[in-house]
């Protein structure tokens, strides 16, 4: 990846009381590359996505997209995101389509055109066969998948994902991991946090490595293993679970 950066993150600090989430973490995320985020439980991950997406603000230290601030402007930037939580975001008692089309509202589609990125993003998800069922008769990987759906009604630049394959069945990580690819083809950014080690390695073009809110390493995976001496990216995460 070349040094051109899209996301700067810069000398970032979030405090939950005395906790640091995150402590001074940097990172450089460019334009069209899949970036993944990885760390042991209460590494900072979540919270780094949720300022990213604009839905908690920083402390200290500024996020630039594009060159510009989306800590002191954050409405410039969210109708150039989608967002996945790691919370399923559905109405259960609404049928697939119908929750798609609450969402489709609210990033401002109407008529024709929002009928086409339902029917769009149903059938990019492998979801168009069950659009009329109701999203309580879905399994995890389904309303996983129907989650990532919403996030791409309005053809998003950047994609921010908070695990997205949490406890999905084979069929739906294999779907989400071929519309990462296929979004990156197109173009979009991507930063995603996981604990799949396997996910990481073969969907990121980079990767950031964080615990206890600290940024240990950031860079190609490659380039990672080489500096620490580990032979494997989950050798590297078992010895950052025993400190």
């Amino acid at each position: 990846m070349g040094t051109d950066s899209f996301i700067s993150v810069r000398d970032v600090t979030k405090k939950y009381r005395a906790r640091k989430a995150l402590d001074r973490v940097s990172i450089e995320v460019g334009k069209g590359e899949v970036f993944g985020l990885i760390g042991p439980n209460g590494a900072g991950k979540s919270t780094f996505i949720t300022l990213l997406a604009t839905i908690n603000r920083p402390d200290s230290g500024d996020i630039l997209v594009d060159g510009k601030s989306i800590v002191k402007n954050p409405g410039i930037i969210r109708s150039r995101i989608g967002y996945v939580p790691q919370e399923i975001a559905l109405y259960p008692m609404l049928s697939a389509y119908d929750n798609l089309d609450l969402w489709a509202g609210v990033y401002g589609l109407k008529g024709q055109q929002k009928k086409r990125r339902i029917q769009a993003v149903l059938d990019y998800m492998r979801l168009g066969d069950r659009a009329r069922d109701k999203v309580a008769t879905y399994s995890g990987g389904m309303k996983r998948r129907l989650n990532i759906a919403a996030s791409l009604l309005h053809k998003p630049e950047i994609l921010i994902m908070d695990e997205p394959t949490a406890g999905v069945d084979i069929l739906s990580r294999a779907t989400i991991a071929d519309m990462i690819k296929s979004l990156k083809k197109n173009g979009c950014t991507i930063v995603l946090a996981s604990h799949y080690i396997d996910e990481l390695e073969s969907l990121c073009d980079r990767v950031a490595i964080l615990n206890k809110g600290v940024l240990l390493y950031t860079g190609a995976l490659e380039e990672i293993l080489r500096n620490t001496g580990k032979e494997s990216l989950k050798a590297l995460m078992l010895n950052l679970e025993e400190m």
